[in-house]
């Protein structure tokens, strides 16, 4: 065979190789054993249940500031768990206590907010909704079950595969009445304002966890409330999905 025509066919099959590595490598994917997950999915914990979190840390190698230059919305994951130690850092960053207060100003020191974690890959930790209960720091069994892509279905758009992809999926609800109950209609206003406060507190935490999230406003209410089994008067305005960054997706992103 002529110099040339072997020359090219190596060629070729170089190129084939690494385009199918490069789409392996986009493409989401879910890196815990079939059979671990089928395993975990079989264990039941009764609604109601509660979990004691770990103790929040106070310190990092990671400052203020630059968790700040480094915060981005990040939309692909890996698929890898988040250890049960991230979760509660991570809710604890969103509204947990901090002597007489929280992490996130709040009008009034009436904290409207509520948060559940719906948890599809965190280790130690079965698939279902969580209440996170800020003052004991502990999670409250909910909901049964994997919700993760019936949450991603009530998401609008492009939104729904970050979120069923996550390991975890932060939802924010606000009962308004504690506010509005004290400043009339502008309390929606500080409503609004304290979810913010508490949604860019995970942005940082996620920084320092070295994990990506990004805030989805777009969604159908009344399913979203359906599905973490929220009060008739609760509202949500936020998911949260957190995971670890799909790193080349990552790149590619900050490129474009």
């Amino acid at each position: 065979m002529p110099t040339k025509t072997v020359t090219g066919v190596v060629i070729a099959i170089v190129l084939v190789v690494a385009i199918a590595i490069t789409f392996a490598l986009l493409m989401p994917h879910n890196s815990k054993p079939a059979e671990q997950i089928e395993e975990r999915e079989m264990q039941k914990i009764e609604v109601g249940e509660r979990i004691n979190l770990p103790a929040p840390d106070y310190r990092s190698n990671t400052s203020v500031e630059e968790a700040l230059s480094k915060r981005r919305s990040v939309r692909f994951y890996s698929g890898e768990d988040l250890s049960i130690e991230e979760v509660s850092q991570l809710l604890w960053a969103a509204q947990g206590i901090t002597g007489t207060g929280r992490t996130a100003p709040s009008a009034g020191a009436l904290y409207p907010l509520e948060l559940y974690l719906v948890v599809g890959d965190v280790e130690g930790l079965y698939k279902g909704v969580y209440q996170y209960r800020p003052v004991e720091h502990e999670l409250e069994k909910v909901v049964t079950g994997d919700v993760q892509v019936k949450l991603s279905k009530a998401a609008v758009g492009q939104n729904q595969e970050h979120v069923r992809d996550a390991a975890v999926d932060l939802v924010f609800t606000a009962v308004y009445e504690r506010t509005t109950g004290k400043y009339g209609e502008r309390g929606f206003r500080y409503v609004h304002m304290e979810a913010g406060h508490a949604a860019q507190n995970v942005y940082l935490q996620a920084v320092s966890l070295e994990l990506g999230t990004v805030v989805i406003g777009a969604f159908n209410d009344d399913k979203v409330k359906e599905l973490v089994n929220a009060e008739e008067h609760e509202e949500p305005l936020y998911i949260m999905p957190v995971g670890r960054k799909n790193a080349l997706r990552f790149d590619l992103m900050m490129n474009v």
